[in-house]
């Protein structure tokens, strides 16, 4: 097998976005980290089922970027609140400058 080829699988294999929270986590945190992310962002949450989209969505985009530094499949609840609420934060940054853009 070519090596960059190992290499990518491996960098896969790292970006597991799955934690050891359960289904019922994620939602639960979710809403958690879209409440708090939409306070960081825009001051205000966004709504209990935004919220948990949200959420969910920026875990699934922190578990991404942080699985390059931690070990994010077993960290645990307290560092996938962390993981999803930066994920959030992130998720809502970039929505805002790309509705701003398209003004």
């Amino acid at each position: 097998m070519d090596m960059d080829v190992l290499a990518a699988s491996e960098i896969l294999a790292r970006s597991t976005t799955l934690m050891n929270v359960g289904w019922i986590g994620y939602i639960v945190i979710g809403a958690i980290a879209g409440f708090i992310a939409g306070k960081i962002v825009h001051g205000s949450g966004s709504g209990f089922f935004a919220n948990i989209v949200i959420g969910i969505i920026g875990a699934l985009i922190g578990g991404f970027l942080l699985s390059f530094w931690f070990d994010t499949e077993s960290g645990g609840w307290w560092f996938t609140l962390f993981t999803a609420v930066l994920g959030s934060v992130i998720l809502l940054w970039v929505m805002e400058k790309l509705q701003k853009s398209r003004r």
